[in-house]
């Protein structure tokens, strides 16, 4: 097959179209099916099509908010079948979601058994619960019966649905929405209805307020979970204009006094979407880690509400500090990104300002009345029409029960005869004129159709004065709603009217009325360095030959003899503090940092360096030491190639360490060495020193380095800095410091050769 046509064919005929152009229009209509059809919401309704679906499946079946509860199997395979023609599972776990109210800021639906937790665990299955509209739910429904939106034909052709569903509360950003669709997506925080109405009627009184100002109404999202959003005016302010942008969020948590100066921390909101179970497993991780060794334990109290206790280290530490670390280190503060993609009319994706959403909504809210409106004043005719009839027939009475009474055919004769002078009296002083009536002839097959279905305890005179009592109000309402649809001050008013009246319903009276998310200033959460945080105490540091490394209590004698596995010995013990920092170089050319407050006590024989950092079973350590942030390092490997680099340049911030001297295999990193003087003294397996100057040496973070010495034969063996002026020492084999200050014989330009070592220089070759 060629990129230039695609053959198919289709019931014997042959049918060929370029292969760009097919796979274009194929890919285009499902990326227009997933952006209207799935991922992205209504900014009129707020809902994608499965949840419009659900709900209009649930008003089916008459599942009011104080009715009965039914199966959520039955639910979800109604919706399916009828409307949503996909998998029931998919349907169900969308149905659960708007249950859940700690995912949906108002539920729109109202669930009876186990739909999942705030700790991340999934509802039970379908079979197992049950459900019911919520109230909020029957708002949103309110006026689908009386032709406030259209509907079109469900997937099948055999029953119709709802385009759109007659919000009457912005519930695109009162709920938020999510999705994610070809090419584009988008995530809605929830916000709070009384601020989203006062928004829209300062919309309504002020139509071209500026964006800045609905601030004063909305100050940004209200998450079901709580939370404090530390995010700064002007960047809220920003993002609503624009419909990008992100906001800071933090858990809510307070200090508890436990006496004795001791104290503890207690989150009880966690952010927006975040697993508790998940978010408590990562602090868990923190603390094993050590990330925040102020932190020493953490524990999940919570019941039907959250409660995590965090326990501090030691009574003196900062509660803010802590928690400024966590902030870091966890997901008690998160980021919400705003990405504000609707369908603004139904049909086209545009990322759109908090304004514009508002505004569609009050023109739908306007579209909504005017059909309402419309559709009242429908079955107010038709109810006159009627009323006007039975009022003939009571001004008529003997002549109607006559025709009944004797005609074959009372239908007919009714409509046939002359009802003139009575068609005056019955309409007199009302602008609304029937069919019938503007013919003066008979009655119109409706209104004989109602007499003749008129019961007969209806002809008390009691009931001609109710009929003409509903009649003059049916005509009081229809000329209101004449005025109504001609006047569109009268329809903001109505509108305004609504929107108080809904605000008054999901005010503070209603559970979950009042607002949840705070805002607070974020303040400047300070570096901390891990030695402020952990208690100075003295240590010993001791290393073995294996690799075991363990952490004395106290500086004890160096020479003092200490235990080790069979077949080990010490290689490394000096003197420490709990607040210094290690540095580990192997001779893979990496270095690793291990603190010392994290080393294993003294009591047993320690654990293997290996299992703190990620040290390769095939490389050695080729030095441990204390890290001094103003020393510089001289790093060389075998082959004889080194560098100068800044200790602060070494510091590795994770597991595997850093890569600093590179080598390869044959050769290895062999020293490191702090620098100090102005001369360098090197020497080779082969015996010869060469002395230059520490300027020949390149600074350098990272490389294999220079040439250090030349050989034929072997490697480097050891080096040493020094000043020159001071001469060269060593311990020579009887434990004797000797000073060679005449080393005119051995200085050289660097990448040498050099000569033989001097009378008395160890057989080990090295310095010391």
């Amino acid at each position: 097959m060629t990129d230039e046509t695609l053959d198919n064919n289709i019931g014997g005929a042959d049918h060929a179209e370029p292969l760009r152009r097919a796979l274009g229009e194929r890919y285009l209509t499902y990326a227009l099916s997933t952006i209207m059809h799935r991922a992205l919401p209504d900014a009129r309704d707020g809902l994608k099509p499965v949840h419009r679906r659900i709900l209009y499946a649930m008003h089916r079946l008459r599942l009011a908010s104080n009715g009965k509860f039914l199966k959520s199997a039955k639910i979800s395979g109604d919706t399916m079948g009828d409307f949503h023609p996909h998998g029931d599972a998919a349907i169900y776990d969308a149905m659960a979601r708007l249950a859940q109210d700690f995912n949906v800021r108002y539920p729109l639906v109202d669930g009876q058994g186990n739909f999942g937790n705030i700790d991340g665990d999934n509802p039970a299955a379908s079979r197992y619960t049950e459900a019911r509209m919520t109230f909020v739910a029957e708002a949103m429904l309110n006026g689908l019966e009386e032709n406030a939106v259209d509907f079109r034909d469900n997937y099948d052709g055999r029953l119709t649905e709802p385009v759109v569903l007659p919000a009457e509360f912005p519930n695109l950003l009162a709920n938020g929405s999510s999705g994610i669709a070809v090419g584009m997506a988008t995530n809605i925080p929830p916000h709070n209805i009384p601020e989203l109405i006062d928004a829209c009627l300062h919309l309504i009184k002020t139509p071209d307020a500026r964006d800045e100002t609905l601030l004063n109404y909305v100050p940004g999202p209200d998450f079901p979970t709580g939370g404090v959003i530390v995010e700064p005016r002007e960047n809220i302010a920003e993002a609503y204009r624009t419909g990008r942008g992100s906001f800071r969020l933090r858990a809510r948590h307070e200090v508890e006094d436990l006496g004795r100066g001791q104290w503890q921390i207690v989150v009880t909101e966690i952010p927006y979407q975040v697993q508790k179970g998940k978010l408590i497993e990562k602090i868990a991780e923190v603390i094993q880690t050590k990330k925040v060794p102020i932190l020493a334990d953490i524990r999940d109290e919570s019941a039907d509400d959250v409660r995590i206790v965090l326990e501090p280290r030691s009574k003196n530490v900062d509660p803010d500090v802590l928690m400024g670390m966590l902030y870091r280190n966890s997901e008690l503060e998160v980021r919400f990104s705003l990405n504000m993609n609707v369908l603004i009319d139904g049909v086209t994706p545009r990322v759109c300002s908090m304004k514009e959403v508002l505004r569609a909504f009050l023109d739908f809210r306007r579209e909504v009345l005017q059909r309402r409106s419309t559709h009242r004043m429908e079955k107010i005719d038709h109810r006159l029409e009627v009323l006007e009839g039975l009022i003939i027939a009571f001004l008529n009475l003997d002549r109607v029960i006559d025709i009944i009474r004797y005609d074959d055919e009372p239908k007919p004769a009714l409509m046939r005869e002359d009802w003139g002078q009575t068609f005056v009296r019955a309409t007199d002083e009302s602008d609304y004129v029937s069919p019938a009536a503007s013919e003066a002839l008979g009655l119109s097959e409706v209104q004989a159709e109602a007499i003749l279905n008129m019961r007969l305890r209806a002809l008390r005179r009691l009931e001609e004065i109710a009929l003409v009592q509903e009649r003059d109000a049916l005509m009081e309402e229809r000329a209101g709603l004449e005025d109504l649809l001609d006047n569109e001050a009268l329809q903001w008013d109505r509108i305004a009217d609504q929107l108080k009246e809904a605000r008054k319903t999901f005010g503070k009276g209603y559970a979950f009325g009042a607002r949840r998310t705070t805002f607070a200033e974020a303040g400047e959460i300070e570096e901390v360095p891990i030695e402020a945080m952990i208690d100075r105490e003295p240590i010993t540091v001791v290393c073995s030959q294996m690799g075991w490394i363990r952490a004395m209590t106290g500086h004890i004698d160096l020479a003092r003899e200490l235990k080790f596995k069979d077949g080990d010995g010490p290689r490394f013990i000096f003197h420490a503090e709990t607040t210094d920092r290690l540095l580990v170089f192997g001779s893979n050319g990496r270095f690793y940092t291990v603190s010392a407050a994290n080393l294993p006590g003294g009591r047993g024989m320690g654990e293997p360096i290996r299992l703190m950092v990620d040290l390769p079973n095939e490389a050695e350590i080729v030095d441990l030491f204390i890290h001094k942030p103003e020393r510089k390092l001289l790093v060389a490997s075998s082959a004889g190639d080194g560098f100068v680099v800044p200790e602060t340049e070494v510091v590795a911030q994770t597991r595997s360490g850093k890569q600093v001297l590179n080598v390869r295999a044959p050769s290895k990193a062999r020293i490191c060495k702090p620098v100090s003087g102005d001369a360098v003294a090197v020497v080779g397996e082969n015996r010869k020193v060469l002395v230059f100057g520490l300027d020949e040496l390149p600074e350098m973070g990272r490389g294999k380095g220079v040439r250090l010495q030349k050989y034929k034969d072997g490697g480097l063996s050891d080096l040493t800095t020094f000043t020159l002026a001071d001469g060269l020492s060593w311990r020579d084999p009887a434990g004797r410091t000797r000073t060679e200050s005449d080393l005119t014989e051995w200085r050289g330009k660097r990448a040498g050769s050099g000569r033989m070592a001097p009378r008395g220089f160890p057989r080990d070759n090295r310095f010391t």
